[in-house]
């Protein structure tokens, strides 16, 4: 009997070791898919911040393009705006004000 006994309770031992053997790798693997995707979600996190702050750079890059181009024309040397003054003398030869030899004299002098 005590031999008996001697052998399910190595057999038990034996089953109950191959048990939480098989239990230990199950969980191991477990982990290691966490792990994994965890690893997976980060890398998909970082590229996507990447892309966000390339997207950012890029319009604003742009804007400071569309600024450039839509800023006004640098005044003249004297601190005067030629094209507006050469608008104004234009204007007031329309209205008779200037003659042609006064416009061609304040142009000659406004360009000069």
């Amino acid at each position: 009997m005590a031999a008996r006994t001697a052998v399910v309770a190595g057999t038990a031992t034996a089953v109950s070791g191959r048990v939480a053997h098989r239990q230990n790798e199950r969980y191991a693997d477990q982990q290691a898919q966490e792990q994994a995707a965890a690893q997976q979600q980060w890398e998909a996190e970082q590229y996507q911040q990447q892309q966000q702050q390339q997207y950012q750079q890029q319009q604003y890059a742009a804007q400071q393009a569309a600024a450039q181009q839509a800023a006004p024309p640098p005044a003249a040397a004297g601190g005067t705006d030629v094209v507006a003054e050469l608008q104004k003398l234009a204007t007031l030869k329309e209205q008779g004000i200037l003659s042609d030899a006064e416009f061609a004299a304040a142009k000659a002098k406004l360009l000069g």
